[in-house]
């Protein structure tokens, strides 16, 4: 019986080699790997190891190599069927049903394969021949020696439109099945086929199991429209779901089975070359950006691969796409490291350039996902006002959302702030923080009322009126914490127009500003527990007497949220009245002459009246 490539792909993906593995042999865990007694041979010190992250067994004592399937095809004698309906019955998939129509796909797809090793094998003769002495230069020019030609299998397509069709059909094959298989194109307005590939070096394409689907090549005209031409999607090839240089990665990878080496995600094909001579294991994409599919590939053989760009715009550019694409798949175990390669130079460049060692060493200089994720965000505008910080902070928190894994999501928040708090020291809100040895802080528990100066202005507050509209704001701001959002940067500065209320102000941007998306209930449940529920109690009173309609019982949420920022704004518009005025009595501010300051002084004591008795509500909402 044949299995479908997605089928065992999914089986695998649903089973830990240790686990399946660990039934049969004691494992004990050694770093990244599980380590224990060969169970092919007799021997006292271990010397078989099982690895998770790639997916493999690797025994040294007898030189076996494989998957949970042929452990379980070598353990307990079974055939390949067998083991996979084993092994299908503990992952709970149901076995595919047998269908003749896919059997007969399977035979078809067969000769499809066979045909394309017959190309790969007439390529690599015209690679020797006096026609691909073009391509021979080229490759001379790059420092690639003939002796590694064979190992990635690299070729010639002659500037013929007919010469691998002709050599092809000769052999037996129907002119149909190549334009199937992507080497023939056939005219849209009819006529006969012709070789898609002319005059390029080719490279072969393997997919996940080694075996060749298509072609890539690379033009020797410098003047051909197309530089890199990869064959169409096929019954063999399906670009979004392979990755160049693969089955190379895992032969590096598995060489070592100690090795924390991880997978490394470059650009090109010369690129994949250069990285795997050097005994990197790399792969590249099929020309775009990295699909989910290609991702969970990654995923299988590393648990952090490295994606590795120019440091240039452009490189900049495809990373901060990957990060688009990656950020909602991400999860503990699962992410991915950046390379950014600087001087505008390829690991291809490096490998020639410096030598192997010198590439070697730049793969090992990465950043975290966070890191670049962080930066995105932080170079997507300048950052020279507070509403641009805020935002940025707002990015930030939409970014971390993005997760799917909501513990995942928690830890980047907090990560990403914490780069937002050391960008911008002292102007995010203020963080109650612990010092310890050497200068270094850790956030600790919010201080009790009256332990800070703000505390102490609150515990004021409760032996006299607080503002009924300042009240009122914060009132409005705990029953809807999310109202706060496009002020945070001025809450945090202004406070809610009452000094005796700028603590429970501070309590409440920070609470914003660390991602914390509490409800009203969990919010005050919150601020009861960190001291304010006495003052809490005595902004309802005063919010009361304000006549504020966003408090209305009946008042639509939008509506209340607009009113909110109305009242918000008026108290935010009096304290850079206030401000002002005070600068110029100081003369500290020149540029204030006597009629400046009386027009200034009439609209705040204007505005002030108009919060005092309501009239900044009489206009309507939004207006």
């Amino acid at each position: 019986m044949r299995f479908d490539d997605r089928f065992l792909e999914e089986l695998k993906a649903r089973l830990r080699p240790s686990d399946v593995i660990g039934r049969s042999v004691k494992l004990k865990r050694q770093g990244r790997e599980w380590v224990g007694l060969s169970p092919f041979s007799k021997e006292k010190s271990p010397s078989f190891f099982v690895n998770d992250d790639k997916g493999f067994f690797h025994d040294f004592s007898s030189g076996k190599h494989g998957d949970v399937i042929s452990f379980l095809q070598e353990t307990e004698r079974l055939s390949f069927p067998e083991a996979v309906e084993r092994l299908a019955a503990e992952a709970g998939m149901q076995m595919p049903a047998e269908d003749p129509q896919a059997a007969e796909r399977q035979a078809r797809k067969q000769g499809l394969s066979d045909w394309m090793d017959l190309a790969q094998k007439w390529f690599a003769a015209n690679l020797r021949r006096s026609t691909g002495k073009a391509a021979r230069d080229y490759l001379e020019k790059r420092g690639l020696p003939e002796d590694q030609w064979e190992r990635f299998g690299l070729g010639y397509a002659p500037n013929d439109r007919e010469g691998l069709k002709a050599a092809l059909v000769q052999r037996g094959a129907r002119p149909g099945d190549l334009v199937e298989m992507g080497m023939l194109i056939s005219p849209e307005g009819g006529g006969n086929p012709y070789d898609r590939f002319r005059d390029r070096l080719m490279f072969p394409i393997l997919d996940a199991r080694g075996r060749l689907v298509s072609f890539g090549g690379r033009a020797m005209n410098p003047d051909d429209r197309a530089k890199y031409l990869n064959g169409p999607e096929s019954p063999l090839f399906h670009k979004g779901a392979t990755l160049y240089g693969l089955p190379e990665a895992r032969r590096i990878l598995g060489a070592e089975s100690k090795s924390t080496q991880a997978v490394i995600v470059v650009e090109g094909y010369m690129d994949v070359i250069a990285c795997q001579r050097a005994g990197l294991p790399a792969v590249a994409p099929m020309g775009t950006a990295l699909t989910e599919d290609q991702m969970a590939l990654l995923w299988r053989v590393s648990s952090e691969p490295v994606l590795c760009f120019d440091g240039d715009g452009a490189g900049q550019r495809a990373a901060y796409r990957a990060i688009e694409r990656a950020l909602p798949l991400l999860k503990p175990g699962r992410s991915f490291r950046f390379a950014l390669l600087e001087g505008g130079q390829d690991p291809d460049d490096i490998l020639r350039d410096k030598g192997a060692p010198a590439l070697r060493q730049a793969m090992t200089e990465t950043r975290t996902f966070a890191e670049v994720l962080f930066r995105r965000e932080a170079e997507a505008e300048p950052l020279d006002t507070p509403e641009r910080r805020a935002g940025l902070k707002g990015r930030l928190r939409t970014a971390a959302a993005a997760i799917q894994d909501k513990d995942l999501a928690e830890q980047y928040r907090r990560e990403l702030f914490d780069r937002f708090d050391a960008l911008f020291p002292g102007r995010s809100a203020p963080q109650p923080r612990a010092q310890q040895p050497g200068g270094r802080w850790k956030q600790g528990a919010p201080p009790k009322l009256g332990q800070t100066a703000e505390g102490a202005s609150a515990m004021h507050a409760l032996t006299r009126s607080i503002e009924p509209i300042a009240a009122a704001l914060a009132h409005g701001a705990i029953e809807d914490p999310e109202r706060m959002d496009d002020h945070l940067e001025a809450i945090a500065s202004h406070g809610f127009g009452d000094p005796a209320l700028d603590g429970l102000a501070q309590e409440l941007v920070r609470l914003r500003f660390g991602g914390q998306t509490l409800d009203s209930a969990a919010l005050r449940r919150h601020l009861a527990t960190s001291g304010h529920d006495a003052l809490v109690r005595e902004v309802e009173k005063a919010a009361a007497k304000s006549g504020a309609p966003f408090l209305a019982a009946n008042a639509p949420l939008a509506e209340a949220r607009v009113r909110w920022s109305q009242g918000f704004d008026a108290l935010t518009r009096v304290a850079g009245l206030d401000a002002a005025l005070a600068s110029a009595k100081s003369g500290a501010d020149h540029a204030f002459d006597a009629s400046a300051f009386s027009r200034l002084k009439a609209e705040r004591d204007a505005l002030r009246r108009a919060i005092k008795t309501g009239m900044i509500w009489d206009d309507e909402a939004g207006s």
